[in-house]
């Protein structure tokens, strides 16, 4: 239950906050994790043991450099697009070998945050000055006509990570329709999705000793206290995953351990909590091949081919227009 007035906003965040807070169940967009804060926390995450997205996608790239080159290159050259770049670490190691190789490239980094893209951004030039980059600040939906603009020589589109898991199949479907609508024929998707595994392991990977996750999850609402004016007593919420081995979803929630009443003062809102109501936070889907080519089906592509990691955790597709 929550006390509410506000019928105008600022910002996409004031908005989409306050609709997940006055919502039944209440919930809160993932893609508000990235603060200046939240990008670091999310870069130790990565570097987890318990993580081994990173590690595994990062192994299969490295293995399968040359045939990545191949796959990608045109007599005009083609231009690299990454949606969700981060710091661009698994990406680098396609950069060393494409530079060092004389390819024909530029590199189009695409992320929400501004503070990754520039730190992205400098490391990249001082490391190798004469690469072609162009930073492209927004989201994934924001910047796609920007993407479709790019139609004079052939396009690799990377989303790695698994970052299309964050979404439902429908919500999927529908944002690979978008990326295909700006693909001509000859363009690539290289999509990263982290596959259905034993679900001890997957949990592991959002409930881990250090306590990482909690802290990117709960730093959202420091941002909301920070940012909107609220009163977020953060200590009162546990952190809670959960994984569902037959959809294969993996969901993360904020438990408010008591009975409570948060203030929003920009928002003129009042929320208030029951004890033990949740707040969902985010999805992670985990994948098959069949699922996959399901998907892929619905949006206009097909899968070209695919690479795996030794024990089958993670896979990266290339998908065909």
């Amino acid at each position: 239950m929550q006390t509410q007035e506000r019928t105008t906003f600022k910002t996409a965040f004031e908005q989409e906050v306050y609709e997940g807070l006055t919502a039944f169940p209440k919930y809160l967009p993932s893609k508000f994790f990235y603060d200046q804060k939240g990008d670091k926390l999310f870069q130790e995450i990565m570097a987890l043991p318990e993580y081994y997205l990173t590690g595994c996608e990062y192994d299969i790239i490295n293995a399968n450099k040359e045939q990545f080159e191949n796959l990608f290159s045109t007599e005009a050259g083609f231009d690299l697009i990454e949606l969700g770049a981060g710091d661009g670490k698994k990406t680098k190691l396609l950069l060393e070998h494409f530079v060092k190789n004389k390819v024909n490239f530029s590199y189009k980094p695409v992320d929400i945050s501004a503070d990754v893209l520039e730190e992205l951004e400098e490391s990249v030039k001082s490391t190798w000055p004469s690469l072609d980059i162009e930073t492209l600040q927004g989201t994934y939906i924001q910047v796609l006509d920007n993407i479709s603009e790019y139609n004079q020589r052939k396009k690799i589109i990377m989303l790695l990570g698994s970052n299309i898991g964050n979404l439902t199949h429908e919500q999927a479907v529908d944002f690979l329709k978008s990326i295909q609508e700006t693909m001509n024929v000859g363009d690539i998707l290289f999509m990263g999705l982290d596959q259905k595994k034993s679900p001890a392991r997957i949990l592991s990977a959002y409930k881990d000793s250090k306590g990482v996750t909690e802290a990117f999850n709960k730093n959202l609402l420091t941002r909301i206290n920070r940012e909107l004016e609220a009163d977020f007593d953060i200590e009162s919420f546990t952190h809670w995953p959960t994984y569902n081995p037959e959809t294969g979803t993996t969901k993360s929630f904020l438990v408010s351990q008591k009975q409570q009443k948060v203030h929003i003062n920009q928002l003129n809102l009042t929320v208030k909590f029951e004890a033990w109501e949740s707040i969902h936070t985010e999805i992670s889907q985990k994948y098959d091949d069949s699922t996959v080519s399901w998907l892929a089906k619905e949006a206009g592509l097909q899968i070209a081919a695919q690479f795996s990691d030794q024990k089958g955790y993670f896979k990266d597709y290339i998908l065909e227009k």
